[in-house]
């Protein structure tokens, strides 16, 4: 036997869980008399009548009271089941990002977040796959981009991608230090290719930088490069600010204050109609709180 018109089975449901269908109407968004109309639509279907009118009142017919249980069930299943989707949506937070922020910055510091939201999942992809974030399955993205952009998207810079020569201080011993820019070029460059050696040097006021008869490594991504410095295989490009911890730490020298400026950034980005969603308005808050430092003037 087909199933009766939902319209018709929804409408049954609410009038005998309320034996009212002034309440019911209400609660459908509905006329009373459509209300009405959809029970006697669903009369016809089963061949009997499911409610007894009286003075004042209504009572499930023999064969309402029968039917009531199993369809109130059904609607509760269906009602948990959307109510658990949701809670699981509305409770994990997915992000894509660049490989070099999530190493640098996010993986080490999403726990914070985690501890002061204990009640969202966060789900990372790192890889480095440009995602719509306006149709794909991600609700935040951190992405380089050239400043802010529109098209359905908010954007927040979370910090400029500006860079300096890094490498290990045993590597700047090995020339008896690094004292001037020109000293640089005594070293082996990582990736030395990249369009920001010319720029920086051009910055520093080092004209005719050529990277002919360099080995042509490349290793793409600034984590890479950054491993490869420490470990004294030469003096690389990246910016500092991701990589604060190691300079701290001695792991990497900065030689020079210098920043060349790459006319772009790393952006939070997510689509503008979500931006009062609860969890993404939470990691948006958290996250340019929590990156402020590396956006304060030097």
């Amino acid at each position: 036997m087909a199933l009766p018109p939902m319209t018709a089975v929804r409408a049954f449901e609410a009038v005998a869980r309320h034996l009212s269908f002034t309440r019911a109407a209400e609660e459908l968004g509905m006329t009373q008399a459509a209300v009405s109309y959809q029970i006697k639509i669903l009369e016809e279907r089963v061949g009997t009548p499911l409610f007894l009118r009286k003075p004042r009142q209504i009572v499930l017919s023999e064969a309402g009271a029968r039917l009531a249980p199993d369809v109130g069930q059904a609607f509760d299943l269906l009602r948990n089941a959307f109510a658990d989707t949701r809670g699981a949506v509305d409770n994990q937070l997915s992000i894509t990002t660049v490989p070099t922020f999530a190493i640098q910055w996010l993986a080490l510091n999403v726990g914070q977040f985690q501890l002061a939201h204990p009640q969202i999942a966060v789900r990372v992809d790192s890889s480095g796959d440009l995602v719509d974030l306006l149709h794909d399955d991600f609700d935040i993205g951190i992405r380089t981009l050239p400043g802010p952009q529109g098209g359905g998207l908010a954007t927040h810079l979370l910090v400029k991608a500006d860079f300096t020569p890094l490498l290990s201080p045993a590597l700047a011993e090995s020339v008896g230090g690094i004292r001037e820019p020109a000293d640089l070029m005594k070293l082996p460059f990582l990736d030395p290719q990249d369009e920001w050696w010319a720029m920086w040097f051009a910055a520093a006021g080092v004209p005719g930088f050529s990277s002919e008869g360099r080995p042509r490594n490349v290793l793409n991504h600034q984590s890479l490069l950054a491993v490869a410095a420490m470990a004294g295989q030469g003096v690389t490009m990246l910016t500092p600010a991701l990589f604060r911890d190691d300079i701290a730490a001695g792991r990497l020298i900065q030689p020079f204050p210098l920043l060349a400026e790459a006319g772009r950034g790393y952006y939070l980005a997510y689509p503008e109609s979500r931006r009062n969603q609860p969890k993404i308005r939470m990691f948006r808050d958290w996250m340019l709180s929590a990156t402020e430092y590396m956006r304060a003037p030097s």
